[in-house]
């Protein structure tokens, strides 16, 4: 059987809800654990893997706060889209600037949420940095993180089955 899940940051949530409707697709909460194949399994978005970013962290705590998110809301939608794209360019920039071993993960967050959640695979996004790693998880057993590649660019997709992971781009299928 053939199951399509999403796991969705802030800014595509209302459209990640309107696609799940229309297509069958499930969204995941931040932080699932699947059985994929036999292997217990962390789904999360990756952003807060990442907390040497400290300034991200701080912009991530402020964006879902419930009150932050009704105040942005209840402005129009041209203000709403005008706020949106200065956010964008000011973080594509903030970015560009920072090293990068700031804005990838931080590797003891990445063993933390594995041994909290009892998993040995961990898949995530965010960090746009495609690829398998292993993970040290202290000898217990050997640990593996999966990373999605940058969506906004390849339209990258993680395909998994009995035979293991593999990344595709959605217009190769």
């Amino acid at each position: 059987m053939l199951c399509i899940y999403w796991v969705i940051a802030l800014i595509s949530t209302l459209a990640m809800m309107m696609r799940q409707t229309r297509t069958g697709t499930k969204i995941l909460d931040d932080l699932t654990v699947l059985d994929l194949y036999g292997t217990a399994t962390l789904i999360m978005h990756g952003d807060t893997l990442c907390t040497d970013d400290v300034e991200y962290q701080a912009f991530r705590r402020y964006s879902r706060d419930p009150d932050n998110q009704r105040t942005f809301l209840a402005l129009s939608l041209q203000t709403r889209r005008a706020q949106a794209q200065h956010l964008r360019a000011t973080s594509q920039e903030r970015t560009r600037l920072k090293a990068d071993e700031i804005m990838d993960v931080n590797a003891n967050a990445v063993t933390q949420v594995m041994q909290v959640h009892k998993v040995s695979r961990l898949i995530h996004g965010h960090t746009h940095r495609p690829g398998a790693h292993d993970v040290d998880l202290g000898g217990k057993m050997p640990g593996k993180r999966i990373v999605l590649a940058d969506w906004y660019d390849s339209a990258s997709v993680l395909m998994y089955d009995e035979s293991g992971a593999r990344h595709c781009n959605l217009n190769d299928l």
